[in-house]
């Protein structure tokens, strides 16, 4: 049968596939062709917004993203897929923690398999952790199935959590299974640094640290990513919004925007993946005014964080702060309020 003659439902699938397929090839902007072409064919189909909404959201659009995810709920109330796409764009950039629970929630009624029911599970555990509940989030991991699973990622996904709640123990046999399964997986080589760094073993950190930083290098960029001259325009507006006693401590600093963290630098203990690195600290005498001689934002860490270029701005004035704070606490320490006179 050609192309010509397939009949509606027909090509209504055969766009959705190839809809998906170039996501997963980071052709953004054939795949919203394609979603919209889904939604020409049928605008009542669930799937076709959820593609939509994927779209949107890998594109750095939430807002978006989250009204087709909700049209396909709307369509669909069992639809788990939309529910667990809408709650993490909830939980991450648009911080309404309450919504993405009582959808996760709701998915997790409808779950079914381990494997499902682990993914879901893990969706709440990373809402209730930037929500600020952690023992609650301990909870949900300790309910966890314990597989085996079918989908390999899920290994990895629980040996993160378990990390992140302080369960060394725990985590290391998921992330070491996680990279038996894949070795190329650059986040199960970054925990597993952590994992070694947490036991005091610094050169098994190291190594591990510096095979996360070579795999990190080798993965596409994402498809909203900005040329170096854009990005370093955005890293300055970043400096110019710092508060008035932070943004001194820069004046006169060489900004200088590279793609990630050298060999050498991880190799002296630097994270591979941090995104503000500070070097040439004054030293800091009484009555000396803080100053910094080098700024290194890294775009591609920057851009690992931050959900789309909207937030690219923030998320280098966020680091900053914390990195000058970590440097120079005084400036960020709030003078203490005299008592009140009596």
């Amino acid at each position: 049968m050609t192309t010509m003659d397939r009949g509606p439902m027909d090509q209504f699938a055969a766009t959705l596939d190839r809809g998906w397929d170039l996501v997963s090839r980071g052709d953004l902007a054939g795949a919203m062709l394609s979603a919209e072409k889904t939604l020409e064919l049928d605008a009542q189909s669930p799937e076709a917004h959820n593609l939509m909404g994927y779209v949107f959201a890998a594109e750095g659009h939430a807002e978006e993203a989250l009204d087709h995810y909700r049209q396909a709920i709307d369509l669909d109330e069992g639809f788990v897929e939309a529910m667990l796409n809408a709650a993490e764009l909830l939980i991450h950039p648009l911080g309404d923690h309450e919504a993405a629970l009582k959808l996760i929630d709701d998915a997790l009624d409808l779950s079914e398999g381990d494997d499902e029911i682990a993914d879901t599970m893990l969706l709440k555990f990373d809402a209730l952790v930037h929500q600020g509940n952690k023992e609650a989030a301990a909870r949900v991991i300790a309910a966890l199935p314990d597989g085996p699973f079918e989908n390999p990622s899920l290994d990895f996904m629980i040996g993160r959590a378990k990390f992140e709640i302080g369960d060394v123990d725990g985590a290391e046999p998921r992330i070491r299974r996680a990279l038996e399964q894949d070795k190329e997986n650059p986040d199960a080589h970054y925990y597993m640094a952590l994992v070694h760094e947490a036991r005091g073993n610094m050169r098994d950190a190291t190594v591990c640290f510096l095979h996360a930083r070579d795999l990190d290098l080798q993965m596409d960029n994402p498809p909203w990513t900005m040329p170096a001259d854009q990005f370093e325009a955005r890293v300055q507006a970043a400096i110019q919004k710092l508060p008035k006693e932070l943004a001194a401590a820069l004046d006169g600093s060489l900004v200088v925007v590279a793609e990630a963290p050298g060999v050498e630098v991880v190799a002296d203990g630097v994270d591979p993946r941090v995104t503000v690195l500070l070097e040439d600290l004054a030293d800091i005498k009484v009555g000396a005014a803080p100053r910094v001689g080098r700024v290194f934002v890294y775009q591609r860490n920057v851009e690992r964080v931050a959900v789309g270029p909207g937030e690219v701005e923030d998320e280098v004035a966020r680091a900053i702060e914390i990195e000058l704070g970590a440097a120079f606490p005084a400036l960020i320490q709030k003078p203490e309020t005299p008592p009140a006179n009596h």
